[in-house]
């Protein structure tokens, strides 16, 4: 089979090499998937660049989510047939023809489903459903910041957020998906590229500040985010994209110091949160979880709630151009690269 290989961290251009390797054999408790297509996830862009600090060292096959068919089955898998179609994530290893995965992280997919629909449903949605159901129950009325709210995680948050009945407050440094964001339900928006995110939270909620806030970008952000909570507030952070803006390892400092310092005693007085989310962390050591969150997202999903905005697809040898445009956050939906 065909795999890409990330081969040295840096430039897209230079990462990846195409090469034959064995066919993985699935073991018990596990399927062997046919891949159609493999989806891009800003983790990829953190081990390609050698910041992913589980990710294995090069040469190895990164991926976290693919779509195709199930060719094969461990002992004890009983859920699935030959030749049904799936969407999957897995512990590394998608970027290839052919993967293995726990059963327990595959759910079916219909025939019509598009490719890059089907793929955000695993990563992307599953996060923020994790985050949003499982971590933090949202109520209805509570004032919610989702971050980055057009990417593949934000928009989930900002459609469970609705379907919540809450008030959801945007953000996003683009002129151009500022009125994506308002079309999608979004009660405010804040360009993060034209005005302080913390005066213009605290001005939009007349000095009261947000009951839950979902971060992908960590760093300052985390820490203005967390001085705007109201009492009984919470953060989730779920990334840290601006670790992938530092290019040297003094900026990686930097970085890493402008999240801040906390006691535990500061939580308590203020009656605040910190919450941590790694859903590859959960995957390894809790996957009845992932289970139930990847059934719960099919089920939202079927009913209407979760909507993924269909996202560009790419050929596998174009993995360079694909990595680009997500890194430089030029991409909407979910991108995924495509083996024929």
């Amino acid at each position: 089979m065909k795999a890409l290989y990330l081969v040295e961290h840096g430039s897209a251009d230079k990462a990846f090499s195409l090469r034959e390797t064995t066919k993985p054999v699935p073991k018990a408790g596990e399927v062997l998937i046919e891949v159609e297509g493999f989806g891009l996830n800003f983790a990829d862009i953190m081990a390609r660049k050698g910041q992913y600090r589980d990710a294995p060292p090069p040469p190895c096959i990164i991926g976290y989510d693919v779509v195709g068919r199930v060719v094969r089955k461990g002992a004890g898998v009983k859920d699935f047939a030959e030749g049904e179609r799936v969407t999957a994530m897995t512990r590394f290893g998608g970027y290839a023809q052919y993967v293995v995965t726990d059963a327990r992280a595959v759910t079916r997919v219909q025939e019509q489903t598009d490719i890059t629909e089907a793929a955000a449903l695993t990563t992307q949605y599953c996060t923020a459903y994790y985050c949003a159901a499982e971590m933090v129950h949202l109520h209805e009325g509570d004032t919610v910041v989702i971050h980055s709210a057009a990417g593949g995680v934000g928009s989930a948050l900002l459609q469970y957020a609705l379907h919540k009945k809450c008030r959801v407050i945007a953000t996003t440094g683009s002129d151009t998906k500022v009125a994506m964001l308002q079309a999608a339900g979004a009660e405010h928006v804040i360009n993060t590229s034209k005005e302080d995110f913390d005066e213009a939270l605290m001005r939009i909620t007349k000095g009261e500040g947000a009951d839950v806030i979902f971060d992908a970008v960590g760093a300052n952000q985390m820490r203005q985010g967390f001085q705007c909570l109201a009492a009984g507030g919470r953060i989730v952070c779920y990334g840290a994209a601006a670790l992938n803006d530092a290019n040297n390892i003094f900026s990686q400092v930097i970085s890493g110091l402008q999240f801040g310092i906390y006691h535990p005693a500061e939580l308590m007085m203020n009656s605040k949160s910190m919450i941590g989310v790694n859903m590859l962390r959960i995957a390894d050591k809790k996957p009845q979880i992932l289970k139930r969150c990847l059934d719960n997202v099919v089920r939202l999903y079927h009913e209407g709630v979760f909507k993924p905005q269909r996202g560009r697809v790419f050929k596998a040898d174009q993995i360079a151009q694909a990595h680009h445009l997500l890194e430089t956050r030029q991409t909407t939906g979910k991108v995924v690269c495509v083996w024929s």
